[in-house]
């Protein structure tokens, strides 16, 4: 057979086969404290002289006792690892179409979504939880840094599914108690409670987003942009490539995924300018997958989404500092997760069972072997 491939186009291909692997079989907001903690910090240490930035609240405003908050934000953890794709470039102000991911990135992105589209749809009713169980290491250092990162250790949370307001949304279980989730907006002496939507993604809510990649783009970033707008964040601090990286892998992360869903937000990563191949990523329970990571070059970090390496499963995520800052030197780990089960259970505080989740229980397994 004649190849007229070029010598960079065979070399891109014969690595991508390296690190890709064959297309797997069919059976194969809540808190955003701790973020956005850590994003003003590195932030200030980028300005310097900033002193009157005004910090930003979680999305949602989050009403936690002393000790929930001490826990150092809900549900949020983030991670990040070394690129083979090369470093990416700034995120463009523009349109996400006129500079999109690496074409290693992208097909890598591709695969994954073709796997998410062929899971199961799962049945979850408006007054069920969604439950999922994470193993995670966070900062808990000193406002402005440096990095005091705690050991792993296992956090469960229930979600509420009502389409809302909802001012009760869930519990979480950590360190051996349980905090109450309330989200809302003071009103007086009352709260306002927020619907399904991006500030408290419902497993409805998600099955109805567009499944086109560039309206579902383009419905991601209205949501963002409403939520800056609310909260004043000014034009300096908004970082449009960015921000929808963050907020895709939020959801991938912290909910119940429906397949179509998960499978267009895939797609949608992959038109993000800077998005790389990370083809040595391991998460907090220390699995070793093949990840999809972005460099914030405001606040000199990177954040890897970690899938299992023969079943494209999501595994959790990994951020690490890129260049020395106030929290540390380059390469110091700031926080790390890894999502154990996910499930759809009854009431609070009830725990699946492995004849009720038999998709998850499978799934679960199947992510948690290595190769």
């Amino acid at each position: 057979m004649n190849d007229r491939t070029s010598g960079p186009e065979r070399a891109e291909r014969e690595e991508l086969a390296r690190l890709l692997p064959a297309p797997a079989e069919r059976d194969l907001p809540p808190g955003r404290h701790l973020h956005h903690k850590e994003t003003l910090m590195r932030l200030i240490d980028q300005d310097g002289a900033r002193t009157s930035a005004r910090p930003r609240l979680p999305r949602p405003a989050v009403l936690l006792p002393a000790a929930g908050l001490a826990l150092g934000g809900v549900l949020l953890t983030t991670l990040a690892v070394t690129g083979r794709d090369g470093v990416p470039a700034p995120s463009a102000a523009g349109s996400h179409a006129r500079a999109e991911a690496p074409r290693g990135a992208a097909v890598l992105l591709d695969r994954i979504a073709a796997v998410a589209a062929e899971k199961d749809e799962q049945k979850v009713g408006d007054d069920q939880f969604v439950y999922v169980k994470t193993l995670q290491s966070e900062n808990e250092g000193k406002f402005g840094g440096p990095v005091k990162l705690t050991g792993p250790r296992e956090r469960e949370v229930w979600m509420a599914q009502q389409p809302g307001p909802v001012i009760h949304v869930g519990l979480i279980h950590e360190d051996g108690s349980y905090y109450p989730i309330e989200v809302g907006v003071p009103d007086g002496e009352t709260a306002v409670g927020y619907p399904a939507g991006l500030d408290r993604p419902t497993y409805r809510w998600l099955a109805s987003l567009p499944t086109d990649p560039d309206a579902l783009l383009q419905r991601l970033t209205t949501e963002i942009t409403r939520d800056q707008d609310r909260r004043d964040t000014p034009a300096k601090d908004r970082d449009r490539a960015q921000d929808t990286f963050d907020a895709i892998g939020e959801l991938l992360r912290e909910t119940l995924m429906p397949p179509k869903t998960a499978a267009a937000l895939y797609k949608a990563a992959a038109k993000i300018p800077g998005v790389s191949v990370d083809s040595e990523a391991v998460d907090a329970a220390g699995r070793h997958g093949i990840g999809v990571a972005r460099d914030n070059t405001r606040t000199g970090d990177r954040t890897t989404w970690i899938f299992h390496p023969t079943t494209l499963e999501y595994l959790g995520e990994r951020t690490y500092l890129t260049k020395d800052t106030s929290l540390g030197r380059k390469g110091t780990l700031i926080n790390e997760s890894a999502v154990l089960q996910r499930a759809v259970v009854d009431t609070l505080r009830e725990k699946p069972s492995a004849g009720k989740t038999p998709t998850e229980k499978a799934s679960t397994e199947k992510a948690s072997t290595t190769t």
